[in-house]
């Protein structure tokens, strides 16, 4: 429970420095064909852990 909890934690603050940078580059001061794929980057890293479950595959 611990690990899950500490690995929400990360994901919640990458998730926040992500829309922090994309906020700077909204206002120029980063270019946005940087900022952009680093958003998305992390959408898709939350979205994968989201989706990540234990499953049986077989032998």
């Amino acid at each position: 429970m611990e690990v899950a909890k500490l690995k929400g934690t990360i994901l919640l603050i990458l998730l926040i420095g992500s829309l922090f940078v994309q906020l700077l580059g909204i206002m120029n001061l980063i270019p946005l064909y940087f900022t952009s794929p680093i958003l998305f980057f992390v959408f898709f890293i939350i979205l994968h852990s989201l989706n990540q479950r234990n499953r049986f595959r077989g032998l």
